[in-house]
């Protein structure tokens, strides 16, 4: 079948994200529930509960480092070739993750289904921005987002749930299930389509070479270091409010995932018509108010709700618009680089947080030091976001 270029937006692109996001929901899906079993998972493989956390940090480690050579090494394929691929690969991962029945097996395993998940979601939201086009990117990639909002609301806690009462192989089973579903929807209803015609593998690495696109991800990564470190030690910074109660834990986590979602689906509109820049400098210092008003209210309940619900809606915020403009300083060829990458810097951000946080911790018994270090982070973020406006401004007048 011949293919043809993403040059043009495509009058079908809100319905062909929305199959993507039903990808990105089995890919959010796994990166997610493995949190919610891991004391099954522990008792199954005969390690400790920090020994099967390793499980999120291998997927995390793996996803973050083979996503930028992946993306740069399918660049001429077909990117409907590289999603069903990237599903099937995701697929068998989680299929050998369920049936091998020890820890290095399972932790390798991991790495497989991490493989598929680092090739599929950057060229998704790839795709989708540019099926729809300039003037659309940023709502396109909001709905792929979608499906990693969905996944932290309906997909870790439904897994969840089939773990605790079929053990985590069922999980596993569950989200394999949902990757596989996914494949003949999009190798019936997208298009098969490239970026470019070839390119050389030199040419999409030229994100890599551009100090603009350099600034984006140093953004990303001060933002998103910010924001997961008072989500990874939420319940260390709320303890007080909590009485060790996990049912309040579970409020406070579903506050903040479905004001994500909502956050991800304004960011996208707000980036077409506003501009990403300006989207993402507004989120980081709101950020920044809301980490540093966690300090006083850590002691009470029903102001905790409302405030983390406030710090999702934020933080969600940010996503979108980084990889809105990820794409937009980049050549097309690059684009999915260029989204890959956006996506390995979070990652870090997201494991660099574990490791401060758990500096900040022992450096204040009371968990205060949490938030601060999160809101001088995500500040440093909306500073260099917004310096950054002049070369971006330049860069899109003479385009």
């Amino acid at each position: 079948m011949a293919t043809r270029a993403l040059t043009t937006p495509n009058s079908g692109w809100r319905a062909q994200a929305a199959v993507l996001a039903f990808g990105t929901f089995a890919v959010g899906t796994d990166a997610f529930v493995i949190a919610g079993v891991l004391p099954a998972v522990s008792r199954s493989l005969s390690v400790s509960i920090a020994a099967a956390g390793q499980l999120v940090s291998v997927f995390s480690i793996a996803y973050a480092a083979l996503s930028p050579v992946l993306a740069a090494l399918t660049g001429n394929w077909s990117r409907r070739t590289v999603l069903v691929a990237a599903l099937l690969v995701f697929a068998a991962g989680n299929v050998a993750t369920a049936l091998v029945p020890g820890y290095l097996l399972v932790l390798a395993a991991r790495v497989v289904a991490a493989v598929g998940a680092a090739l599929f979601t950057p060229n998704a939201g790839a795709m989708a921005a540019s099926m729809a086009g300039d003037h659309r990117r940023g709502q396109a990639i909001a709905v792929v987002t979608l499906g990693l909002t969905s996944s932290l609301v309906i997909g870790a806690p439904l897994g969840t749930a089939i773990g605790n009462a079929w053990g985590w192989r069922a999980t596993i089973w569950f989200v394999t299930a949902l990757a596989v579903v996914v494949v003949p929807i999009i190798a019936l209803r997208l298009p098969h389509t490239r970026f470019t015609g070839a390119v050389s593998l030199r040419q999409r690495f030229t994100p890599l070479a551009d100090g603009r696109v350099l600034r984006v991800l140093a953004g990303t990564l001060l933002a998103f270091t910010g924001i997961y470190l008072p989500y990874t030690y939420i319940s260390s910074v709320f303890a007080p409010a909590l009485d060790g109660d996990n049912n309040r834990v579970a409020v406070l986590l579903l506050a903040f995932g479905a004001a994500g979602t909502a956050g991800n689906l304004l960011a996208g509109k707000l980036a077409d018509r506003y501009g990403p820049r300006r989207v993402v400098v507004t989120a980081t210092l709101a950020l920044t108010v809301i980490f540093l008003a966690m300090v006083p209210i850590r002691g009470m309940f029903a102001a905790a709700v409302p405030v983390v619900a406030l710090s999702g809606l934020a933080s969600w915020s940010v996503t979108v618009p980084q990889q809105h403009r990820a794409i937009a300083l980049s050549p097309a060829a690059a684009a999915p680089l260029a989204v890959s990458l956006n996506a390995a810097v979070l990652y870090l951000g997201t494991s660099l947080a574990g490791v401060i946080g758990a500096v900040g911790l022992a450096w204040s018994d009371t968990a205060v030091a949490v938030p601060v270090i999160a809101a001088v982070s995500v500040l440093a973020a909306a500073i260099l976001t917004w310096l950054s406006g002049p070369s971006e401004r330049s860069s899109q007048s003479r385009s």
